[in-house]
Parts: C-alpha cells; sequence; structure tokens
C-alpha cells in the first residue's frame, strides 16, 4: 500500500471527525435556547441513554465460557462478544469476516470461498485447535480436524452474538477447544417475528439476498422460516488461468421456539445447504493450473428441552444430526454425525453452584479414492464418550470466585484424555477485576493423520527435497501411533470499567506445547516404475506461543463509539526444519469509528493492520512469507423510511488488492480485492 493511500485514510478520518465535531458543537449551541424544563429533560434523558450503554458494556450475555448465561465481566476468561449491531454496521457478508472484529483471532483469507482461521497461533486452511459451534452443534471435522469455513453459512441478520473466547475451553467443550472457542448463537424467534427481505450486488458481491418470516403460533410457540443466497465472483489469481472460480450457494432452515409449560421449553433448527465453492488448484501432476468444479452439501438437525427444577437448578438435553458431502479434487466424501449432550446445574448453597454433564457422539465416514488422497479404509466409524464437572464458589461477598473443573474423554484413537482446569477473579472495587486460569487441553488425532495417503508433490533431481538424479514422488503417510497434541496453558486478565461509557480489557497468556506434529522422512520405495519417498506424522515436535490481547470500546458521545483491538503473538517452535513455523502475523490491530452524523444516517470506519506471517507453499514445497498489510472498509446506512434500509459497503479500500494466505493444500494463491457493494433490507 502506498503512503499516499494511507494519508488519504487518515486525512478523510480526521475530516469526519472534525465535521461531526462541529456538528455536535452546533447542537449544544441550540441546545442554549431551549427552556429550563425543556433542558432538565434533555439532560434525564441523556442520563438514560449513558445508563444503558454502560449496563449493555457492563452485563453483555455469554454462554460458551461456563456453559450457563453470565455477564462478560464476570468471565473468568479471554471473551470477546460480536452482537448483532456490530455484524451489521461492519457491512461484512459472512461470519469469517466478522470474526476479524475479535482480539487474537487471525483471519486469513485465501480466495472467494476459502479461509484460514485460528486463535494464537497455528493458522491453516484446516487450523486444527480452533472449536467452532452454530448454537451448541459443533461444526469441527474429524477428517481434518479443523472447520470447511465455506460450509458454515447461516444469515447473519439472525445472529445475536458471536462469542469468542481466546485460549482453551476444553473442560467444557472437550478436545479440539484448545487455543479457542467460537459460538454462533441465533436470535430466539420470539425476537425475529414478521417478515425481512433483504437483496444486494457490487463489484465481487455478483448477487445476494434473504428472506426471512417469522410468526406465532398459539400463545407460547414462535417459528422462522428463511432462505438465502448468493453469487461470488472469483478473485484474481496470482498467476494468470482460464479457469472459473465463481462460488454460487443457497441455504433454507427453519428454528421453532416453545414454551412447553412453566418449567419446560423446547427449541427444534434444521438447515439444508448446495454450492459449488470452485476453485483454481496448482497440482504438481498438471503442467498448468486446473479448475476444481467442488460441490458441497449438506443438512442438520438441532433439538434442546430445558427444564427449570427450582430457581437454583435445572437441567438440558441437547441432540443433533449432521450431515454433509464434499466432492472435490483432493477429497471425496461423506460424513454423518450424531451427538446427545444433557447437562446439569444446580446450587449448593448461596455461594456454591455446580454444572455437570455427559455426552456421545457417533460419527460415520466414506471416502471414494482419488488420485492425491486415499484413506485406510475408505469407510470408518469412531465413537467419543465424555463427562464433564465444574464447580465454582464465591467467597468474601462475592469479591473471588473460584471454578475448578475437568472434562474426561475417550477416543478411537488416543483412548482416555483428561482435561482439567482452574480459575480465579477477583474484583477489589466496583469496576475492576482481576482474574488468572491454568489449564490442560488436547488435540486429538483426525483420520487423515491416523491412516492415509496424501500425495504432495514431485521433486526434481538434486533439489532440497530430492538428493537422487531422478524425480521422487513424495508421499504424506498417516500413523496409527499418532498421539493427542498436548497444551498447558496460562492466562492473566484484567478488565476496567470507567465511568460510564470506557471499558478496557487485555489478557496474558503463555502456552506449552506438547507431542506437536512433525514430520520426518521414511523409507523410498519402487512403485510402477517410480520412486516413492514416504514422509511420516509424528509427534515429536515442542514448543510455546506467549503475548498478549487486548480490547477498548470507548462511547465518546451517544452517536459516536470506538473500539480498539490490538494483539501481539510469539511463537517458539523446536523442529522448525519438520513442523512450520507459525502462520500467524506477530502483530494485529483494528479500529473501528461508528458514527450517527444525523437522524436515520450511519456511518462506520473500520481500519485493519496486520503484520507479516508465514504459509506453506505446496508449489514450492517451503514456507514463504506474505507481506503485511493495511485496509480499511467504510459503511454508509440510510433509512429513509420506517423499517426501509439502503447501505452501500467498500471494503479492502486502500488498495486494488492484497494477499493474505498462501494455501498450506493446492489452492492457487489469490489476492483480497477492493470491493464495493449496496444493499437494501426491508422489514414488513
Amino acid at each position: 500500500m502506498s503512503m499516499s493511500y494511507l494519508k488519504i485514510s487518515v486525512s478523510t478520518i480526521l475530516f469526519l471527525c472534525m465535521l461531526y465535531t462541529s456538528a455536535l458543537r452546533a447542537e449544544s449551541a441550540a441546545e442554549n435556547d431551549l427552556s429550563l424544563e425543556e433542558l432538565v429533560n434533555t439532560e434525564i434523558a441523556a442520563a438514560t441513554q449513558k445508563e444503558k450503554v454502560k449496563k449493555k458494556m457492563l452485563n453483555m450475555k455469554v454462554s460458551s465460557v461456563s456453559k450457563t448465561s453470565q455477564s462478560v465481566s464476570n468471565a473468568a476468561a479471554a471473551v470477546f462478544v460480536i452482537d448483532s449491531e456490530a455484524i451489521k454496521r461492519s457491512g461484512v457478508t459472512s461470519v469469517p469476516e466478522a470474526l476479524r472484529m475479535a482480539p487474537g483471532i487471525d483471519v486469513a483469507r485465501i480466495n472467494n470461498s476459502k479461509w484460514a482461521i485460528t486463535a494464537r497461533g497455528f493458522n491453516g486452511h484446516i487450523a486444527n485447535k480452533l472449536l467452532v459451534l452454530i448454537d451448541g452443534r459443533s461444526v469441527y471435522t474429524p477428517d481434518f480436524s479443523g472447520v470447511y469455513w465455506d460450509a458454515q453459512d447461516v444469515m447473519l441478520e439472525d445472529v445475536e452474538r458471536i462469542e469468542v473466547i481466546r485460549g482453551p475451553g476444553a473442560t467444557l467443550w472437550g478436545a479440539n477447544a484448545m487455543n479457542g472457542v467460537i459460538n454462533i448463537i441465533t436470535k430466539h424467534t420470539e425476537d425475529t417475528q414478521g417478515g425481512l427481505l433483504t437483496a444486494g450486488a457490487g463489484s465481487k458481491e455478483t448477487g445476494f439476498g434473504a428472506l426471512r418470516y417469522g410468526t406465532q403460533w398459539g400463545e407460547d410457540t414462535f417459528a422462522r422460516a428463511y432462505a438465502k443466497g448468493f453469487l461470488r465472483e472469483e478473485f484474481t489469481a496470482e498467476q494468470a488461468n482460464n479457469g472459473n472460480a465463481d462460488w454460487q450457494q443457497f441455504q433454507g432452515g427453519f428454528r421453532l421456539d416453545s414454551t412447553l409449560s412453566t418449567q419446560d421449553t423446547l427449541m427444534l433448527q434444521g438447515n439444508a445447504y448446495a454450492g459449488d465453492p470452485n476453485e483454481t488448484l496448482d497440482i504438481f501432476t498438471s503442467p498448468v493450473p486446473i479448475s476444481d468444479m467442488s460441490k458441497i452439501n449438506g443438512w442438520n438437525l438441532t433439538s434442546r428441552l430445558n427444564h427449570s427444577l427450582s430457581s437454583t437448578a435445572d437441567y438440558s438435553l441437547q441432540f443433533y444430526y449432521d450431515h454433509y458431502q464434499r466432492q472435490e479434487y483432493i477429497i471425496n466424501g461423506e460424513r454423518d454425525t450424531l451427538d446427545v449432550d444433557f447437562q446439569n446445574t444446580f446450587a449448593l448453597t448461596e455461594e456454591q453452584s455446580v454444572i455437570w454433564g455427559l455426552g456421545y457422539r457417533y460419527s460415520n465416514d466414506a471416502f471414494k479414492g482419488k488420485t492425491l488422497t486415499t484413506f485406510y479404509p475408505n469407510a470408518a466409524n469412531t465413537q467419543l464418550f465424555s463427562a464433564f464437572a465444574q464447580d465454582e464458589v464465591s467467597f468474601l461477598d462475592d469479591a473471588l470466585l473460584l471454578t475448578i473443573g475437568s472434562k474426561f474423554e475417550h477416543n478411537d484413537y488416543t483412548g482416555f484424555e483428561i482435561q482439567p482446569s482452574a480459575s480465579l477473579m477477583w474484583t477489589p472495587v466496583t469496576g475492576h477485576k482481576f482474574w488468572t486460569s491454568i489449564s490442560r487441553s488436547v488435540r486429538t488425532p483426525s483420520r487423515v493423520e491416523d491412516n492415509s495417503k496424501l500425495a504432495i508433490g514431485v521433486p526434481p533431481p538434486f533439489s532440497a527435497h530430492n538428493p537422487l538424479p531422478i524425480p521422487v514422488n513424495l508421499v504424506v503417510v498417516g500413523n496409527p501411533a499418532y498421539k493427542a497434541e498436548q497444551q498447558l496453558s496460562y492466562q492473566l486478565g484484567y478488565r476496567l470499567m470507567f465511568n460510564h461509557n470506557v471499558s478496557w480489557d487485555i489478557t496474558a497468556f503463555y502456552n506449552d506445547y506438547r507431542s506437536l506434529r512433525a514430520m520426518s522422512f521414511g523409507n523410498a520405495s519402487f512403485i510402477q516404475g517410480a520412486v516413492e519417498q514416504s514422509v511420516m506424522l509424528n509427534n515429536i515436535s515442542t514448543g510455546n506461543t506467549y503475548g498478549f490481547e487486548m480490547s477498548g470500546v470507548w462511547q465518546m458521545f451517544d452517536g459516536w463509539r470506538w473500539d480498539l483491538n490490538y494483539s501481539l503473538l510469539k511463537t517458539e517452535l523446536n523442529h522448525l526444519d519438520q513442523y512450520p513455523p507459525t502462520h500467524s502475523p506477530e502483530h494485529m490491530t483494528s479500529l473501528r469509528a461508528a458514527l450517527n452524523p444525523i437522524e436515520k444516517v450511519n456511518l462506520d470506519v473500520w481500519l485493519r493492520y496486520s503484520s507479516s506471517a508465514t504459509a506453506l507453499s505446496m508449489r514450492q514445497l517451503a514456507f514463504v512469507a506474505i507481506n503485511g498489510y493495511v485496509t480499511m472498509d467504510v459503511r454508509l446506512a440510510y433509512q429513509p423510511v420506517d423499517h426501509v434500509e439502503l447501505s452501500v459497503t467498500g471494503q479492502n479500500l486502500l488498495e486494488s488488492q492484497h494477499l493474505e494466505y498462501i494455501d498450506d493444500g493446492f489452492v492457487l494463491p489469490s489476492g483480497v480485492p477492493r470491493t464495493v457493494y449496496g444493499k437494501i433490507s426491508w422489514a414488513f
């Protein structure tokens, strides 16, 4: 990015600030002409608004930290909430882009349909240390250990909040919640009554739209149904290609919430989707890039029953079934998952509460043989049994809060795993909270790590990966003896609530890793007239990461809010010749300004910085650097009449395009382009 673009963007922001400040001064001068009674009413209204802002900042609820509803300020974890208003005003069109608002979350876009997303390091196309849920349903796949982000599409207008927890959540959520937990929570159907129609189009967002309608059945039952779809144009690849990488996808679903009695509530929801996230691949078996006309589809059904035993005790029973299919050049398979989860919460005394639960998960997969990837066997069944218990005790009139607990799991790969944790929160005075925690978590093996074969390249003779005078086929081979990766995590946090409109949150962390994934050369053999060199997966690598994350909110005026995030990540790994260095940038910063300059007009400016990172280039069979970047998004919205909003959003405005990631698969790298789109929303 040129300095001229940076100067223009900074000047633009300063100009908008000066313009808005002048408007506020003019408004203040006009207030001098009001009567005494009008001035008193104005002050009361302003005080009421400030109190609402303070309450919202202090009492925003989360449920992913303790599996029970609690305010963010009382959560002894590095938690950040992206609420529905922030999602709307940011102008994002997908969940991955919304996650850029959270500190410590590395979101690197690969192309128009793929993202690499992680928390606190170890990023990748299928990052394996971040657990993601949608309304409590896990979307973490055991195929490669990670999340297929192109399949996680939700109607953003129906999202109530996204709870982002950096650091382990294994005590409650189990294995693979090693570096963080993301829980996408949709709105109760009572809050989405009536109709909503949205439509838009732009330079890369060629066309998108959604229709949702909510209704009431009887006195205590609410329901909604929705349908959505989009067509997203391909991004410009790093090297010329003649393929088609446009992405179109359609999804529909429903949700029902019913109050069955004074003690029982029931939630039932389902979704179905189908899409073709086409992409251009740079495969070593082809002299030119090829088009991967991929297909994905799936459906899921979730039900949850909550029963209140008393004012201090309740239980819930959740069930979900998830099915998906993927037909891609690299992998072609399907998976069915059945999950049942029970949990019970009760208070032993006024100062002590307990939550415990049991879980069972059955998963069945079936893969078809591909040129590059083979699983042994092609179809397999796995089971997961789990139990957890957590005890929370308060001391000194709630000034001290101690929480201890553990998860107990048995999986088919590594057997029995224990994942304990303990945290302590201290509130010396109102508005100041200190907390600390220690926890152990694991990441269990995936299907590809257990027993598979993946062809990754053919290095030429006398090259870095081939000392022989003839070409060699490099093949990564799974290891049935592969162990669970282990982490011991230490965290220390502080939260400040100052005056009525300023909050600050900072967390320092240190993670010690053992049994990390590494690779070593195995035996070479002749197969069908060619030399094949095996690369074996093992667990000999160790290392640590440390750093801190901070986030702040300043409600400068009733119509002007600032949100600032910054994160620092340091990574020290052993066996760097066998395990990839961290993909995540060392520094990440996000600054958002939300303004209401005049009535019925919203203006949002979002400035982001990400320092350089590294990624694996399969084309070069080497790790390469990715330059840092600065970018800015701007959204302007206007409400001409009630229930109708018009908006225009510009994304990545500071340069024509910038590279965020080089895929660790075979996807041809693409720059993230400057885009502009318009949108209309009509509530009826």
